[in-house]
Parts: structure tokens; sequence; C-alpha cells
């Protein structure tokens, strides 16, 4: 049986997107409370009744999540520019060696904008 899995977790951040023209808000310094959603697909075991453990998944996560979690992202080495799509991007390539299962990263900026990125 095919199943997909979505676990959430949460940063706290600030950054500033240094491409924009100065008078736009986002190009000052700000923070979000961001919410990345985390997807892996494919067959679950027949004998265990599930797709992966969902700890698995939060411990890939957990070395990146800590190089974002109460830092500013301008800083992390690949996200100069980091919009929530380059962050989604950068989620992307670091975790997809360590899970192979991943479909989807989802990077929330605020309650109502979110970027999704599968893959190229």
């Amino acid at each position: 049986m095919k199943m997909e899995l979505r676990k959430t977790f949460q940063f706290e951040a600030a950054h500033l997107l240094p491409r924009l023209p100065k008078s736009h808000k986002c190009r000052r310094l700000h923070g979000h409370s961001f919410k990345v959603d985390i997807v892996v697909n494919g067959e679950c075991d027949t004998r265990l009744g599930w797709l992966m453990d969902y700890a698995d998944i939060t411990a890939a996560f957990k070395p990146f999540w800590k190089q974002l979690d109460h830092n500013y992202l301008n800083d992390v080495p690949g996200l100069e520019n980091p919009t929530s799509e380059a962050i989604a991007v950068w989620i992307w390539k670091k975790l997809k060696p360590k899970l192979p299962l991943l479909t989807e990263v989802a990077v929330a900026e605020t309650c109502t904008a979110r970027a999704v990125y599968r893959g190229e």
C-alpha cells in the first residue's frame, strides 16, 4: 500500500532579502516563525504496517533545523538570499541524500504564505 507521511517542524529566524529594492519592507531585517513540512512517500512495510518511523524523519532533519533555528538566515551558507523558496530548496538538497523517500518540502513564513518544492 502506497502512503504519504508529513512531519511539521517549526523554527524561529531572522532574515532580510538583499536583492529587493531598499524601499521594500522585506529588505529590512525582520523575523518569522517558519513552519516546515517534510513529506515522504512510498510503500508501507507490510509487516510493520507503516512507511517509516516519524522519529527517523526528525533525526534526518534535526542537523539542518539546528542551522536554521534562532539564527540569522543570511549567514547560513547557501542562504545569502533566504526567500522561502530558497529555504525549501536548501532543505531539499541537504535532506534528500539522508531521506531518499523525500517528495516535498514546504516552507511557510506566515500562516497564509508558503513555498512548496518537489525537486527538479
